[in-house]
C-alpha cells in the first residue's frame, strides 16, 4: 500500500477500521490455532489413538459399557490436560502483555502509546534512539537518524536515513525503514506503509519460522521422556508376549498392554510443567518480575552466574554532575559549557550522564546553532557535535577520557590558556583522572576543535588534533541494599560478576564502599589481547570486568557458558541486546529501551538485585515441584505398573482390567493437579539445581523395587488370606494401588521427615479425597460397570498395615538414597 503522508496521523475510528482490514501487525510465525483444533490435536498421541480404536473394537464385540467407560476415561484425561495447560498459557500471556513493546503514534492529532501489534498502514510514528522500527515505512522527517537493519541486510554497521519522497522500496533506499530494525541514534517521524506479513520481514517469515534451540529444561524433559518410553516399550512388549504365550484372549491382552502403557506414560508431565511454570510466573509477577518466556523460570533457578553492569545494580542510578574541572584539576565553567553544548545538541538516546549535564539549566546557549553531529557508538565511545555561533564553528567532543586524551594535541587551562600536550602534561592529566576514579567519580573527557566557518559536516576524521578542555565528573551513590543483595545471591550459589564500561578505579571504589569482595579484575584492553581459550581460563577467578565493549561482554558470557555455567545477564541499553540473547537467561528492566526489553526473557519492574533474588528462589521452587512429579512417576507409579506386568507371569487372569488401569491412572492424575501449588523446602531452594538423569534413574531404582515388593505381598495376601477370585483380586489390587501411589506423595515430595514438611492444603485434600473415592467405588452402583466387588472388612485391616509398612520403608529408603547422594 502507498499511503499518503498524514502529518496529524489517523483518527481512532480510521485506525480501528484499518486494523480490521489489514489485521494485527504481527508476523504470526507461530500461528494461533482455534481452541477446538488445539483440543483435537491432542488426540494425535499414538497411545490415545490405539485406545480409542480398541474401545471401538470392544464395542463391536458387544461390550458397549466397557467401550464407553474406556472412551470416557480417555476423554476426561485429555480434557483435564488441555484445560489446565490452556489456563496456564493464557495467564502467562496476560503477564507478558504488561511489558509488551509499544510505539508513539499520532492518533487524532495527538501522540499516544499503543501496542506495536495495533499499528496499521497510514499511522504516523515517532521514533528515537533505542526504539524498534514497528513496521515498514518511509521517513517523513529525520534528525541524525541512524538505524541498525542487520536482520534484513546483514550489514553490521548502522546506516543513516533521510526524509525523501516516494514509497520505500528497498533496504538501500535512504528513506526506507523496515520492521526488525532498531534505532541507534537520532529521531524521526515515519509513515507506516506495510504491516505484519506484508512487511519485508513478513515475506521471509517462513525462513524465520524455526524453533529456538531447546533450553536445558526442555532438553531435560525430552531425555526423561525418552527414558520412560524405552521402559514402557520393554514392559508392554513383555506383557503382550506373556499373555499370548498363555493363549489369553487377544483383544483383552492387547487392551491390557495398551492400558499399561498409558499407566506408565507420564502424560500429565506437560500439564504439570505448564501449570507449574505459569504459577511461578504469577508468583514472580507479585514480586515485580514479569516472565516473557516461561521456561526461563527454570533457567533462572539453575543460574549460577549473574553478569550485570554496576549502574542501577550496585549504585542508585541517580547520577549527579559533581565537578567540572580543567586538565589540572581546577574548577572550570568552560568545561561545563562545552559539555552542555554537546549534550544539548546530541540527538541520540540521552544517557543518565547527559541528563545530569542538562540539569545545569543556567547555561545560556543563545546564538548557538547545530550544524551536524557524529553519533555516539560503542566502539568509538564518544559523540561529536559541530555547532556554530557568530559565524565561528567548533567541534565539541565528549567521551571516554582515555580516548579523548589520545586524540588531543593540546590542553586548555581554566584561565583560557592553550598549551601543548607533551608527555609531562599527559602524565599530570592521567593522574587527575586516576584521582577522580579513586574517589568514586565517573568522568567524561571534554575536548574541542575549531574548524573553518564553511566546514559542512562532522565526520569521524574530524576527531583529531583536539584541545583537551577537562573532565565532567559524576557521582552515582552506591546502593545500600546492593551489598546485602549480592551476599544473598552468593549464599544461594549465584556468583555476581560486574561487566562495565567504567574504569577499574571507579568500579573498585564502589565495590569497596559496599564491602563486596574483589576476586580479580580484567580490563577490556587485556581481554582484547586474549583468545577465547585464554579468556575462558580466567573468567571463573575474576568478578570485575572493566572498560569492556559490548562485543567483549558477549565473549565473557560465551566463556562462562563454555565452563559449564548457567549464565544470566542483566542489561537495559541498546548495546545489551546481543548479550541478552547470548545468556541462558536475559534479564532487563521496565525502563529499558525497546531493543533490550524485546530481547529479554524476564523484565524487572524494579531495578533491584533483591527482587531478582526472589525470582531465582521462585525458579527453584518451580523446578522443585516439577521434579516431585517426575520422582513420583518414576518410582511408585512405575513400580505399580511393573508389578502389574510381572503378575501376568503367575496369575491365570489379568491382574486388572484395562478400564481399571485407565481409571487408576486418571485418579492418580487428579491427585497431582495441585502439585504446582505445593510448598518447597528451603534446602531445595538453597542452591542452583539442574536436570540430572542419573539422579532420576537411581531414585527410580531405589524406590521402585520397594513399591513392587509391597505389590507382590498384596498379591499374596489377596490370594492366600482372602482367597480372592478374579473380581475381588482386581478390586483389592486397584484400591491398594491407588492408596500406595497417592499417599507416597507425602513421603517423596520432601527430603525431610514428612511430619516436618507440610504440603499445600489443596494437595493434601485432593490426595486424600482420591484415596477415599477409591475406597468407596466398590460399594457404589458403578462397581458392576467397572468390574469391582465389595471388599471384606479384613481387607481394610490388612491395607492399613500394608500402608504403614510401605510408607515407613519408602521413607527409610529415601533417607538412605539422599545420604548416599550427599543431600541428606
Amino acid at each position: 500500500m502507498n499511503a499518503m503522508p498524514a502529518p496529524h496521523g489517523l483518527s481512532s475510528s480510521e485506525a480501528a477500521e484499518r486494523l480490521l482490514r489489514y489485521g494485527r501487525n504481527q508476523l504470526r510465525l507461530h500461528r494461533e490455532r482455534a481452541l477446538l483444533v488445539q483440543f483435537l490435536l491432542r488426540f494425535r498421541n499414538p497411545l490415545v489413538i490405539v485406545l480409542l480404536a480398541a474401545s471401538l473394537v470392544t464395542a463391536l464385540t458387544g461390550d458397549a459399557a466397557g467401550a464407553a467407560i474406556i472412551g470416557a476415561i480417555v476423554l476426561m484425561s485429555i480434557t483435564l490436560d488441555f484445560v489446565q495447560e490452556y489456563r496456564a498459557g493464557r495467564a502467562a500471556e496476560r503477564l507478558a502483555q504488561q511489558v509488551a513493546v509499544t510505539a508513539t503514534v499520532l492518533r487524532d492529532g495527538m501522540p499516544h502509546e499503543v501496542p506495536v501489534a495495533e499499528i496499521v498502514p497510514g499511522d504516523v510514528v515517532r521514533l528515537s534512539a533505542g526504539d524498534l522500527v514497528p513496521a515498514d515505512g518511509r521517513v517523513l522527517d529525520a534528525r541524525d537518524f541512524f538505524v541498525n537493519q542487520a536482520q534484513l541486510t546483514g550489514e553490521p554497521y548502522p546506516v543513516e536515513k533521510h526524509a525523501a519522497t516516494g514509497a520505500a522500496e528497498s533496504a538501500e533506499d535512504e528513506a526506507a525503514v523496515f520492521m526488525g530494525s532498531s534505532v541507534v541514534s537520532g529521531t524521526a517521524t515515519i509513515l507506516i506503509e506495510r504491516t505484519g506479513p506484508a512487511t519485508e520481514l513478513g515475506k521471509i517469515a517462513d525462513s524465520l519460522d524455526r524453533s529456538p534451540p531447546p533450553t536445558a529444561f526442555e532438553r531435560g524433559t525430552r531425555h526423561f521422556g525418552m527414558l520412560i518410553m524405552r521402559l514402557t516399550m520393554l514392559l508392554v512388549l513383555f506383557t503382550l508376549l506373556v499373555n499370548l504365550a498363555f493363549a489369553r484372549p487377544l483383544l483383552e491382552s492387547f487392551l491390557f498392554a495398551v492400558a499399561l502403557a498409558v499407566g506408565l506414560t507420564p502424560e500429565l508431565l506437560p500439564m504439570v510443567v505448564s501449570v507449574t511454570l505459569a504459577r511461578g510466573a504469577q508468583r514472580m509477577a507479585a514480586r515485580r518480575v514479569i516472565v516473557k518466556r516461561l521456561s526461563a523460570i527454570q533457567d533462572l533457578g539453575s543460574m549460577d552466574v549473574l553478569c550485570t553492569d554496576k549502574t542501577g545494580t550496585l549504585t542508585e542510578a541517580k547520577i549527579r554532575l559533581e565537578r567540572h574541572i580543567d586538565a589540572t584539576g581546577r574548577p572550570s565553567q568552560r568545561v561545563l559549557e562545552l559539555a552542555y553544548l554537546n549534550s544539548f545538541f546530541e540527538s541520540g538516546l540521552k544517557s543518565p550522564l547527559d541528563e545530569a549535564i542538562l540539569a545545569h539549566g543556567e547555561i545560556d546557549l543563545v546564538g548557538w546553532r547545530k550544524i551536524d553531529e557524529v553519533p555516539f557508538d560503542f566502539e568509538r565511545r564518544r559523540v561529536s557535535v559541530l555547532a556554530e555561533k557568530d559565524g565561528g564553528r567548533i567541534l565539541v567532543v565528549k567521551g571516554a577520557p582515555e580516548d579523548i586524551l589520545a586524540l588531543s594535541t593540546a590542553y586548555e587551562t581554566a584561565a583560557g590558556a592553550i598549551l601543548p600536550l607533551d608527555d609531562a602534561a599527559r602524565e599530570r592529566i592521567v593522574a587527575v583522572f586516576a584521582g577522580l576514579g579513586d574517589e568514586g567519580f565517573r568522568a567524561l573527557g571534554i575536548a574541542w576543535r575549531a574548524v573553518a566557518p564553511d566546514h559542512p559536516h562532522a565526520v569521524v576524521s574530524d576527531e583529531t588534533e583536539l584541545v583537551f578542555a577537562g573532565f565532567a565528573a559524576f557521582l552515582d551513590p552506591p546502593k545500600e541494599s546492593a551489598a546485602i543483595a549480592v551476599a544473598h545471591l552468593g549464599q544461594s550459589g549465584v556468583a555476581v560478576k560486574i561487566l562495565t564500561g567504567d574504569n577499574e578505579r571507579v568500579t573498585r571504589h564502589v565495590c569497596t564502599t559496599l564491602a563486596i569482595p574483589i576476586a580479580g579484575v580484567l580490563t577490556g584492553q587485556e581481554i582484547a589481547m586474549m583468545d577465547d581459550a585464554a579468556l575462558a581460563a580466567r573468567v571463573d577467578e575474576v568478578n570485575l570486568f572493566c572498560r569492556v565493549t559490548p562485543a567483549q561482554k558477549n565473549r565473557i558470557l560465551l566463556a562462562l557458558k563454555s565452563r559449564g555455567h548457567a549464565v544470566g545477564y542483566l542489561g537495559d541499553g541498546i548495546n545489551d541486546a546481543p548479550s541478552l540473547n547470548t545468556a541462558d537467561v536475559g534479564i532487563s528492566v521496565d525502563g529499558a529501551v525497546d531493543v533490550a526489553r524485546e530481547a529479554a526473557d524476564l523484565v524487572l519492574l524494579e531495578h533491584d538485585l533483591d527482587v531478582l533474588h526472589d525470582g531465582i528462589r521462585e525458579g527453584r521452587r518451580t523446578f522443585g515441584n516439577v521434579m516431585k512429579y517426575i520422582m513420583m512417576a518414576t518410582s511408585s507409579n512405575f513400580g505399580n505398573m511393573f508389578s502389574m506386568a510381572a503378575a501376568t507371569l503367575f496369575l491365570p487372569f489379568l491382574p486388572m482390567l484395562p478400564m481399571q488401569i485407565l481409571l487408576n491412572n486418571l485418579l492418580y492424575d487428579i491427585s497431582e493437579i495441585p502439585l504446582p501449588l505445593d510448598n518447597v523446602d528451603t534446602e531445595d531452594m538453597a542452591r542452583p539445581r539442574r536436570w540430572d538423569m542419573r539422579f532420576i534413574r537411581d531414585f527410580m531404582l531405589t524406590i521402585g523395587p520397594v513399591s513392587s515388593l509391597f505389590d507382590f505381598f498384596t498379591f499374596y495376601l489377596l490370594i492366600a488370606v482372602l482367597e480372592a477370585n478374579e473380581m475381588l483380586f482386581r478390586t483389592g489390587w486397584f484400591v491398594e494401588s491407588i492408596a500406595t501411589q497417592v499417599l507416597v506423595i507425602f513421603v517423596i515430595r520432601t527430603r525431610r521427615n514428612p511430619l516436618r514438611s507440610f504440603p499445600h492444603p489443596a494437595l493434601a485434600l485432593t490426595s486424600l479425597a482420591v484415596v477415599v473415592i477409591a475406597l468407596l467405588l466398590p460399594f457404589t452402583p458403578l462397581a458392576g460397570l467397572l468390574g469391582f466387588t465389595p471388599l471384606p472388612p479384613l481387607f481394610f485391616l490388612l491395607l492399613v498395615g500394608l500402608l504403614i509398612a510401605y510408607l515407613g520403608l519408602v521413607e527409610a529408603s529415601k533417607r538412605r538414597f539422599f545420604h548416599r547422594a550427599g543431600m541428606a
